[in-house]
């Protein structure tokens, strides 16, 4: 039995800079010395353990069976569902239609600038509203490069353009998640968050002209920005706060890329950047264009209809819960940690996106042999991205159940008034290290409450700004760096990727600590419901 301790070292600061090794570790291997991911991941993975059973006092086996679970659950929160994810987008690409639908998205607008906003930020926002993990960043990065963007550019866009939405992505998973944790209404921290995150929406199109043009792009491509953003920030604001938070992203996503389709129709920018012509002078039928949509229209339904509460709740009945052997744990309160296994084969955002790509193979006319074939070549074309995902996710259960996880907490949270301003880069601690804003917000979602309950403040404006800060840790994440890189055939080179978006992350992470901040303070606190 192995009772946390998140003070092992009697001084909270001392052991705060002992939980952060890993984690510093991490940063300094990808940014500063360029490692590839399953390195630097593992490398981080044996620190954790290491300070696990040096600084905490965790028995060894724990501590490795820890890691162990880590890795057993990576592979339905993320392998399964990048997996099936991308398996449907190589269907497309073996059925030709992938090719018809980067024209149909190429017809918007033959200028880079605003390809970039409606595939990274629209579109992607549209995939990520309805599976999440990794499926966003690969599909939008090789359907990028495909349109003429440079491969390393087109990952980097795909990983920030997917921020804005992942605080509802997996159908609203990550507050729901808060819900769990707490047991504080999902609703009002789905209307909290919204009343966040659209701020960030508005940035992140800009941001995106800027990384494909620089101050040209922004000079003369900021309408389009602009559309997308707006659009996409009043809906998701309205739709979560009015509606139903685990349906914003979808109708915002929707909402923005008509939005970009009405202003292209009366404006397009100056041709400063040599357009790039997809595919060719190739006219494609309507039936064409409708097949080619028709594999996410799919999934739209099949998650629709996941959602269903009957449908929902018998899903759910079949899932298969165990305890994991061998982990006794318990908290520092004593209260005993409950360490099992969901597996939820039927209701998993992986199976339901398997489903639709098993009806995606009707619809498409691929034979199941040659489904079996694609799948396969699927799974190898991740190869060291799964270590460096298994890596991630052993190193951030070590991290948690040996009570590093909560010593960052604790001190973060000791710095009074002013964690109104750092609540939201304790969400991106947990983001960086579980790579899931659902992982960060079961990390760090009770923390949040209890910080918010000890100063006065409202528990849903600090579990809010959990989710909404994890997001900007999305693009620096290991995990989605290995995935992003190995969608664009560029594995080896994270570190170079990291470099790339780390400014952008830690710039928009600035901008959502001052909102939360000063939405603790009688300056915006009137937005807290």
């Amino acid at each position: 039995m192995y009772q946390q301790n998140p003070n092992p070292t009697g001084s909270l600061f001392l052991s705060a800079l002992l939980a952060l090794i890993p984690l510093v570790a991490v940063l300094v291997l990808l940014g500063g010395l360029r490692w590839k991911a399953h390195w630097a991941g593992l490398t981080a993975l044996v620190l954790a353990i290491g300070v696990a059973i040096l600084g905490y006092s965790m028995p060894l086996g724990q501590a490795l069976n820890s890691a162990a679970f880590g890795a057993a659950t990576s592979v339905l929160v993320v392998l399964w569902i990048t997996f099936n994810a991308i398996w449907i987008y190589n269907l497309t690409v073996h059925s030709g239609h992938f090719a018809v639908l980067r024209r149909s998205f190429s017809s918007i607008s033959d200028d880079q600038r605003v390809q970039a906003i409606v595939i990274a930020f629209s579109f992607g926002a549209l995939l990520e509203a309805l599976a999440g993990g990794g499926g966003p960043v690969a599909i939008c990065s090789v359907m990028l490069i495909a349109l003429g963007v440079d491969p390393m550019k087109a990952v980097a866009l795909a990983l920030i353009a997917d921020t804005a939405p992942v605080a509802f992505g997996g159908m609203g998973n990550p507050i729901t998640v808060l819900n769990t944790v707490t047991g504080l209404p999902a609703d009002t921290f789905g209307a909290m968050t919204g009343r966040q995150v659209p701020f960030l929406a508005m940035l992140v199109p800009f941001v995106l002209i800027s990384v494909v043009d620089g101050k040209r792009g922004l000079k003369q491509a900021w309408p389009a920005a602009l559309a997308a953003g707006g659009s996409f920030a009043i809906t998701q604001y309205l739709v979560s706060n009015f509606w139903s938070y685990k349906l914003c992203d979808i109708i915002a996503a929707v909402v923005s890329v008509l939005a970009v389709i009405a202003l292209a129709r009366v404006w397009q920018p100056e041709r400063s950047i040599p357009p790039v012509i997809a595919g060719g002078a190739t006219t494609d039928s309507r039936r064409d264009v409708i097949v080619a949509f028709t594999p996410y229209a799919i999934i739209v339904v099949i998650f629709s209809i996941a959602q269903i509460v009957p449908v929902k709740k018998f899903l759910d009945s079949l899932t298969y819960k165990f305890a994991w052997p061998g982990m006794h744990l318990v908290a520092p309160n004593g209260k005993p940690i409950k360490v099992e296994y969901a597996l939820n084969w039927a209701s998993a955002t992986g199976s339901l996106l398997f489903l639709s790509g098993l009806i995606t193979l009707v619809v498409l006319g691929i034979s199941a042999r040659r489904g079996l074939e694609i799948y396969g070549q699927t799974i190898r074309q991740f190869s060291w991205a799964i270590l460096a995902i298994f890596a991630v996710f052993s190193l951030s259960y070590v991290m948690n159940y040996s009570g590093q996880i909560t010593t960052l907490g604790l001190w973060l949270a000791g710095t009074g008034a002013f964690f109104a301003f750092l609540s939201p880069v304790v969400g991106w601690f947990g983001v960086a290290i579980t790579g899931t804003d659902a992982g960060s917000n079961a990390l760090f979602g009770g923390l949040q409450v209890t910080a918010a309950q000890q100063l006065g403040t409202s528990p849903f404006l600090f579990g809010a700004s959990n989710s909404s800060g994890g997001v900007m840790a999305k693009m620096i994440s290991p995990q989605n760096l290995a995935i992003g890189t190995a969608a664009a055939g560029l594995v080896g080179r994270e570190g170079d990727l990291f470099r790339k978006v780390f400014g952008w992350s830690l710039l928009l992470l600035l901008a959502m600590c001052v909102i939360a901040y000063l939405q603790s303070t009688p300056v915006l606190g009137w937005m807290v419901p």
